[in-house]
């Protein structure tokens, strides 16, 4: 078997841009991929552009050294864009080995642990009482880790860090209060603050109010990590933006997170994710999976789920109370099925993904960006 073409696509799906990769053979045999990097689409577009060049006329089954080829061809390697380009070629090339062995993905990787994949959702209303009744709602139908907003989450031009902290601190609290303590619950801040705002947040919080605090900041400092651990109690989920082993090596080896958010679309793809998820239940770390993308997307991550041993709960974005479309039916004429909050381990070959390719001919790409947001004084803070 060779792989004859790498079709990438860019289109709108249900409220942003996603980029899908469409990998061939001359068997007939095709595989589907996710790239993760969400805004950036067309970067990662050239990325698959140029590593077709390298591909094409190649075995698909030898995924790991193409991948170790992906990697180190160019002097510089990895990176957001390329790591992006690579997770979705190396999804579809474990989607066509799937298919011609006739097995599950999860076959690939060892076997399968658990027949489902337990999910959190997220509320989506501010922080106060909606956002509380909307746990209710979402405990009422089966979900036991519920993840809420910090307060200013959907500003889109002006943020102020400080003005947010104490009003979504004084939600958290309550929030346990009202909720059953057996909820898992956890706030996600999107990076949003600085060290010390981070730490004033998590010492307004009583001990025990929240399993875990999400991406409460930048990443790209371990250090600024463990000076965050020495300040508070509160579990850290981090992970989502990294896009190698590497990245991970410091948070993994010196104890700083508590939940991985890896994501297998930004990650480096399956055979990234595996060896993180190796090295993570050595540390006594479960892996909760970053998945706001779409149905490739989580069917990888179903898979993946399912052939570790040390895994919580996989993000899912569709809820009785979210409904972001990135799982549009139009398109997606095949995906992983749901009862109630968990997602079912598929027997079908591959991935279990069918993709409507004419449909998707029809998807355009639309100019996207994320909120650029500022400060009172015009300067820039994170999104």
């Amino acid at each position: 078997m060779k792989i004859t073409a790498i079709r990438p696509y860019a289109a709108w799906i249900g409220i942003r841009n996603q980029l899908l990769v469409k990998v061939e053979t001359d068997e007939g045999i095709y595989g589907w991929g996710e790239s993760g990097l969400s805004g950036r689409e067309l970067a990662v577009e050239g990325a698959i552009r140029h590593y077709a060049e390298l591909l094409i006329g190649r075995d698909p089954m030898n995924i790991s050294a193409l991948w170790q080829e992906l990697y180190r061809s160019q002097y510089y390697e990895g990176g957001r864009v390329l790591q992006a380009a690579i997770s979705a070629i190396d999804i579809a090339l474990h989607d066509i080995k799937g298919k011609a062995l006739g097995v599950p993905v999860y076959q690939l990787l060892g076997g399968k642990h658990r027949d489902r994949v337990a999910t959190f959702a997220t509320t989506t209303a501010a922080s106060g009482a909606e956002m509380i009744e909307q746990a209710r709602i979402l405990r009422d139908h089966g979900w036991t880790c519920i993840r809420v907003l910090a307060s200013g989450h959907h500003a889109t031009e002006i943020f102020e860090p400080r003005e947010h902290i104490g009003k979504t601190a004084h939600w958290m609290v309550r929030a346990r209060e009202e909720l059953s303590d057996d909820l898992v619950l956890g706030v996600e801040f999107h990076h949003r603050l600085t060290l010390a705002e981070a730490g004033s947040f998590c010492q307004k919080m009583p001990s025990g109010t929240l399993d875990f605090v999400e991406e409460p900041i930048r990443a790209e400092a371990p250090e600024a990590y463990e000076a965050l651990r020495r300040l508070t109690d509160i579990p850290f989920a981090i992970g989502e933006e990294f896009s190698s082993k590497w990245q991970f090596l410091p948070f993994i080896e010196r104890g700083i997170l508590q939940h991985n958010r890896l994501d297998v679309c930004n990650v480096g793809g399956l055979t990234e994710a595996m060896k993180i998820a190796g090295w993570s239940e050595a540390h006594y770390i479960d892996l909760m999976p970053h998945n706001p993308l779409g149905a490739i997307c989580t069917a990888a991550s179903v898979h993946l789920a399912a052939a570790i041993p040390n895994f919580s709960w996989l993000e899912t974005r569709s809820t009785p109370v979210e409904a972001l479309g990135f799982e549009a039916v139009e398109v997606f004429t095949s995906q992983i099925a749901r009862q109630g909050a968990d997602l079912l381990v598929p027997s079908t070959p591959g991935l279990g993904i069918e993709v409507d390719e004419a449909r998707l001919h029809s998807e355009h790409f639309r100019s996207w960006q994320p909120p650029i947001l500022r400060r009172r004084d015009g300067s820039i803070t994170n999104w």
